[in-house]
């Protein structure tokens, strides 16, 4: 939310600077993200004078231009060539010189000493564009014959300086969403700071305003008081749409927000003012002379004003004429209802609408204004009918026209202010400090909450409905510490602790531990959104649509589930990095994947399963390009050999872990991973289509590990130090011919079931198939590491052991010693 300085002193009389300001704001609970300075012009006219025109004269080398001496009240006047159509002697221009920068929208140019078709030229006589005062190229600006020569043009123009905040809003704080909520802050914290009284707010006088007459009357009627339960409208006639004066254009401008016309920029700016949106209607376009506030059959189709044709739902409040919609309540006008430059009546809008209805139509359409913004949060429901007269006094102002209805307030049920009971005792203690009775009450008046009652123990408060989000206690408690200040509170040099039994295994040290082999292994950590999009599982072989946890608010289309597993987020982050040519890339992350079930329970959360993954992703080249290594592209192997080192170091890598070929779904090829036959880990490449869907264009390897269950397993495992063998190790090789189906995970695992005690290690070192092997059968050279710890082992028992060994893999196996 951007704040204007200069706007912000038109409710509190201060004298900070823009800077001091920044840190008091920040204090009170309104950090401040940004400080900007803005001028009413991009580079406030810098380096322009207002000059007269002495010669005018065609160029000799070129038709379309000519030749001008210029006085700007120095020495010399200025030899100038200008390519205006429009230029003459005696004319009195603003004109840019040497040396001065002019901006054009997003683009700039300086001003430099040039010869243009052999002559030479000092300056630049300017048009209206070029100045940023206008549109108009279609000649140079001529102003005034009273401009005095050499006035500086940020003086003829009134150049205003001005300061922005940008403030970042908590969702709480609906009640500073303007700037007279922002002054309100101001005004208790001034007085608290200062210890005085002297700060006040002062709000925009309507007291002038009067209703001229009552021949357009608009009815109003509220067909769904439950989403709208306020709604406030009048006539304004006789008005000129037209461009608006300097003054609104310039506050406007400050805070980012695009003028369009005189009715339209007010308002808005009754919207930044009061924190009230407003919305015109052409009352010329309103059907039956009556506005109907209600919903509309679902799949209805209404066009809004940025010609987009959307669907609507049956929860969306309309607001109506006797035929047709003419706006999405709160949200977005309709493209046939507006104000145009031919509008000459208008309807005002002023209304409170349920803050659940406005998000969902919000969140729905992905339309999101500064309008929504507000009453999604939630807007004072007494301030309508103030907001309209603060309006029409404005609009009156700058498009003129007479008042001709009365205001027409449709509010059944009045939204009073709630009451709460404040201890002091319990404000002491949640605070930490005990604050002076007298500064805890003063902070409440300053911010507008009433004391009702009084007693010894604590106070009895009203609370305005415009605090939408002090309801309780201990948020009034919070109001009253954020304005006395967090930095006030004193806080204790001793240190209090208790002794606490932490489960084994330390679930964080672990993550930690693999967060840093990874890292060390050159893979970096990314952490993706918890909401994903119900459109990818729809393309998934692996997950289910019926598991789905759907949002029922969703802050977007695209982030309408909870993620069932990381994957999607994993290729959304590879596809968003090769977007920008990073391509050799190693991810890993630690998130929680959601999924429910239809099966019926007695207790509705147990259809709900919540889990922690880790998720590995590999893409690219194994390393950076360099002439002193070959170039290789990671594979399905390098995806398993982080995996294995994973599990070495949590001790999991023995004779308990298999493996099993699981290929399908959203992958090609894959192996799933079990430990005491407990399935805890896959890998696989992802298939090309969904890789496709993410345009990814070159192999991704991904694994998944259930974090959660890889920690129970850890759990059982018990770490056994042995000291450093003092015989020395053996290595036996076999050459076996096996079955195409077998592999290698079924040699190692009868090897190590079939010798427990000396063989330490099978390894695989080739396979081959081809000629001289019979068909159906591959060939394994394996490599066997034999040691025993106490003693040396003699030819005798390392012949009887690899003995043993074969005719285990004879038996179980059908193998055979090639």
């Amino acid at each position: 939310m951007r704040i204007s300085y200069n706007w912000l002193k038109n409710y509190i009389d201060f004298n900070l600077d823009p800077e001091e300001l920044s840190g008091i704001l920040t204090d009170c609970g309104l950090e401040v993200e940004g400080l900007e300075k803005v001028e009413s012009v991009k580079g406030g006219l810098q380096g322009i004078v207002i000059g007269k025109v002495l010669t005018a004269e065609k160029h000799p080398n070129a038709d379309k231009l000519s030749i001008t001496t210029v006085d700007i009240g120095k020495d010399e006047p200025l030899r100038i060539v200008c390519g205006a159509p429009n230029v003459g002697a005696g004319q009195k221009v603003p004109v840019a010189t040497v040396g001065t920068t002019l901006y054009m929208g997003d683009k700039s140019l300086e001003i430099k000493k040039a010869k243009i078709r052999g002559e030479k030229s000092e300056g630049m006589i300017c048009a209206e564009d070029e100045l940023g005062l206008g549109t108009s190229h279609e000649g140079i600006m001529v102003l005034d014959e009273e401009a005095n020569i050499g006035t500086p043009a940020r003086e003829y123009f009134e150049i205003t300086e001005d300061y922005v905040y940008e403030i970042g809003l908590t969702p709480n704080r609906a009640d500073a969403a303007s700037h007279l909520g922002v002054a309100r802050d101001l005004v208790a914290v001034l007085n608290h700071i200062q210890n005085t009284t002297h700060y006040s707010l002062k709000r925009p006088d309507v007291s002038k305003f009067k209703v001229d007459n009552d021949k357009r009357h608009i009815g109003i009627e509220v067909e769904n008081p439950e989403a709208c339960p306020r709604y406030t409208g009048i006539t304004l006639s006789d008005i000129e749409v037209k461009e608006s004066p300097r003054w609104l254009k310039n506050r406007l401008n400050a805070i980012g927000v695009r003028p369009i016309n005189n009715i339209v920029d007010v308002t808005n700016y009754v919207l930044f003012e009061l924190g009230q949106p407003l919305h015109a209607f052409d009352a010329d376009k309103i059907k039956g002379e009556k506005v109907i506030i209600k919903t509309l059959a679902d799949q209805t189709k209404f066009v809004t004003l940025d010609e987009v044709e959307r669907k609507l739902t049956d929860k969306d409040l309309m607001i109506c004429d006797t035929e047709n919609g003419m706006c999405i309540a709160g949200v977005f006008g309709g493209i046939h209802s507006g104000v145009t430059e031919n509008t000459r009546n208008i309807f005002l809008e002023s209304a409170y609408f349920s803050p659940n209805y406005i998000r969902k139509t919000a969140k729905h359409h992905g339309l999101q204004t500064d309008a929504s913004f507000r009453f999604e949060r939630g807007t004072d429901p007494n301030i309508t009918k103030y907001a309209l007269k603060r309006a029409i006094l404005l609009l009156q102002e700058v498009a003129g026209g007479e008042v001709t209805s009365n205001i027409v307030d449709v509010y059944p049920r009045k939204i009073d202010a709630w009451e709460v009971d404040l201890s002091y005792k319990n404000t002491d203690r949640l605070i930490g400090k005990v604050i002076d009775r007298k500064t805890i009450k003063k902070i409440l008046h300053d911010l507008e909450i009433n004391i009702t009652e009084e007693t010894a123990e604590g106070l009895k408060l009203s609370i305005p409905p415009f605090k939408v989000d002090v309801t309780r206690e201990a948020d009034v408690i919070e109001e009253i510490l954020r304005v006395y200040g967090y930095n006030n509170i004193d806080y204790s040099g001793q240190m209090r602790s208790s002794l606490s039994f932490t489960p084994k295994p330390d679930a964080e040290k672990l993550q930690n531990l693999i967060s840093d082999q990874l890292t060390a292994n050159g893979f970096y950590e990314v952490m993706n959104n918890s909401l994903s999009n119900s459109k990818y599982i729809e393309n998934s072989r692996k997950f289910e649509a019926a598991n789905n946890i759907e949002m029922l608010n969703p802050i977007s289309s695209d982030l309408d589930i909870m993620r069932q597993g990381l994957l999607f987020g994993m290729l959304e982050s590879i596809a968003y990095n090769m977007n920008r040519k990073n391509e050799d890339l190693k991810f890993y992350e630690f998130g929680r994947s959601y999924q429910k079930n239809d099966k019926p329970a007695n207790d509705p959360l147990s259809r709900y399963h919540e889990s922690t993954q880790l998720a590995l992703a590999l893409t690219g080249k194994k390393h950076v390009e360099s002439w002193a290594s070959k170039e290789e592209a990671v594979d399905i192997y390098t995806l398993k050999a982080h995996l294995h080192n994973i599990l070495e170091k949590l001790g999991l890598a023995g004779n308990d872990l298999s493996l099993e070929e699981n290929s399908g779904g959203d992958f090609n090829m894959g192996l799933s991973y079990q430990y005491q036959n407990k399935t805890f880990a896959f890998l696989g490449k992802v298939d090309k289509k969904l890789l496709h869907a993410f345009d990814i264009k070159q192999d991704v390897f991904y694994a998944e590990i259930n974090w959660d269950t890889l920690l129970e397993l850890t759990a059982r495992t018990e770490v056994q130090y042995r000291e450093i063998p003092k015989y020395p190790a053996v290595r036996r090789d076999l050459a076996l011919l096996v079955a195409k189906e077998i592999q290698f995970a079924d040699i190692e695992r009868i090897a190590l079931k079939t010798e427990r005690k000396i063989l330490k290690s099978v390894r695989l070192f080739d396979v081959y198939e081809g000629r001289n092997i019979e068909e159906g059968k591959k060939s394994y050279a394996v490599s066997f590491m034999l040691q025993d710890p106490l003693r040396t082992l003699t030819d005798k028992i390392i012949d009887k052991t690899m003995k043993r060994l074969l005719q285990a893999f004879e038996r179980e196996l059908n193998a055979g010693i090639r």
